[in-house]
């Protein structure tokens, strides 16, 4: 396919798009265009969790209910999955550089307009826009980080990118509780700016452009996609507020969701040019990866949702000492994810990927044996033993994803490998919420039916009563203490689940196939790529 001019252009920031020579020969400094794609990157990532502590501000600050205010997570979730898929076809059409830059350009502007925001309905808008900009970042940046380097540099480049993806959340709540004590709310979101416009500013100056395409949109395809993603993920979000399959309103957006996602599939086989080349999703690894990033999204995202309200409400850790604790499985995730890179190419990265399955499982199996009467300790060890089974598992899983398809494919395969791991996050934290919900009231019967007045030496239950004001509240102390082991029961067996869900994942190490020696051929259109 020709080239086409690009309009608007500095001569000095871009080497012109030249088809005959790869795109990391183009490169200008690759190490600042490496800073500034993670710096995008990050800041993306961050404000998928960064707001999350900051709920119960906005919820005075914008007139809002306990049940609305959600919507502000809701909205951005919703966007972004509804987006995410049409990255290719966008970078393809526009041109990549120019798509990266407008994305970046629209969050800032964005998160400007979401820290100034005056009502609910506001704020529910402005987090829309953030969404569908944050969609193209995530898979943008990843297949920039791929395109600008060779080949051998591949395991480095995703070693890179992955500390960002996976750590970003998990620096997310500390950062987003420290800025809402020292300043406020709003500052969730204006911390965006001065990195934002810095991150702009360098990859203006720094990254190249590639080459134009005429891609035609499969309109009905993304239709059926978008929504039946739009559908699904409103199920997800909105399953535990309205009690599940008891709600009509979550029966229909079950039937949206499978009926879309169906006819898109059937469209996907049938169609004469679907949204995703078939050439593309043939790819075993591919495939395989997508769904080993459904299990990534369960274990990593899940157990962040479920650890911060366990640690501040049953054992009653501070906000800032919450996230410093959790934090540390960040270094598990440098560790091995330095140790990741260095073993890629010298042993089957297939073997890293099981391995590091396996440890994420005896993470979740040391956190099933939590108990109420523990410190700080085991916390820490299974945080740090999780973020080295994570780090052995994100980097070789990316690595043999891209390893056998063609270039010209990565940003629409990057798009899916991140909207499988968003959806494994949604998935992964509807399950384990209702899973908790549902156990702890199973949980306090159980508990409750032993209270008896051979247990309680000091109170005889059933006679509590006589004893007035002082009877009440010994009873209403019992029935709390009940609450809180009730909880903690519900939270192991949610370990649990998960612990079962990362092993069974093994075994889909066994569908993948090793990367050949210098990674697919790239034939001469595929270049400017």
């Amino acid at each position: 396919m020709a080239s086409r001019s690009l309009p608007g252009r500095p001569a000095a920031t871009a080497l012109p798009a030249d088809d005959s020579v790869p795109l990391h020969a183009r490169v200008r400094h690759r190490g600042l265009l490496t800073v500034a794609v993670m710096g995008a990157s990050i800041m993306q990532i961050l404000d998928t969790t960064i707001a999350n502590v900051a709920i119960p501000h906005m919820q005075s600050a914008l007139g809002a209910t306990s049940e609305t205010v959600t919507w502000v997570l809701t909205s951005y979730i919703l966007a972004s999955a509804v987006a995410m898929p049409i990255t290719g076809w966008l970078a393809d059409r526009i041109g990549r550089r120019e798509l990266f830059l407008g994305a970046i350009f629209g969050f800032i502007l964005a998160s400007m307009a979401c820290g100034a925001a005056q009502s609910l309905e506001q704020m529910v808008a402005f987090r829309f826009l953030q969404g569908v900009c944050a969609a193209f970042i995530a898979p943008l940046s990843q297949s920039v980080m791929l395109d600008i380097n060779p080949p051998e540099r591949h395991a480095r480049a995703m070693s890179i990118w992955g500390m960002g993806i996976m750590i970003g959340p998990i620096l997310g709540p500390v950062l987003g509780g420290w800025l809402t004590e020292q300043a406020s709310w709003r500052w969730v979101f204006y911390v965006n700016l001065p990195f934002g416009v810095l991150t702009l500013a360098m990859m203006w100056a720094l990254l190249p452009a590639t080459r134009r395409t005429d891609r035609r949109f499969d309109l009905f395809g993304f239709s059926m996609l978008a929504l039946g993603l739009a559908a699904l993920q409103l199920m997800l979000d909105r399953g535990a507020h309205a009690d599940w399959f008891d709600s009509i309103e979550i029966w229909i957006e079950c039937g949206v969701a499978v009926a879309c996602l169906w006819m898109f599939v059937v469209h996907m086989f049938t169609a004469r040019a679907p949204l995703f080349s078939r050439a593309m999703l043939a790819d075993r690894n591919l495939v395989t990866a997508m769904g080993f990033m459904v299990v990534v999204g369960v274990v990593m995202f899940a157990s962040m949702a479920l650890l911060p309200p366990m640690l501040q409400t049953l054992f009653g850790w501070p906000v800032i000492d919450t996230g410093l604790v959790l934090a540390v499985r960040g270094i598990g995730i440098l560790m091995s994810m330095w140790v990741a890179g260095q073993l890629l190419g010298k042993i089957d990265a297939r073997w890293m990927v099981g391995a590091g399955l396996a440890i994420a499982a005896y993470s979740l199996w040391q956190m099933s044996h939590w108990s109420l009467a523990m410190g700080m300790e085991p916390v820490i060890i299974s945080g740090l033993v999780q973020g080295l089974g994570m780090g052995l598992i994100f980097i070789p899983l990316n690595t043999m994803a891209f390893a056998t398809i063609q270039p010209q494919f990565r940003t629409d395969g990057s798009s899916l490998l991140n909207l499988f791991r968003s959806l494994g996050a949604s998935i992964g934290i509807s399950i384990v919420t209702t899973l908790l919900g549902s156990n702890i009231q199973t949980s306090h019967e159980d508990l409750a039916a032993h209270v008896t007045n051979s247990s309680v030496t000091l109170l005889d239950p059933s006679t509590a009563d006589r004893f007035g004001i002082a009877g009440d509240t010994a009873l209403a102390m019992v029935n709390a203490e009940i609450n809180r082991q009730a909880a903690m029961v519900a939270y192991i067996d949610d370990f649990w689940v998960m612990m079962w869900v990362t092993l069974a994942a093994v075994p889909l190490v066994l569908l993948l196939r090793p990367p050949k020696p210098g990674g697919p051929v790239a034939t001469a259109a595929d270049m400017g790529h």
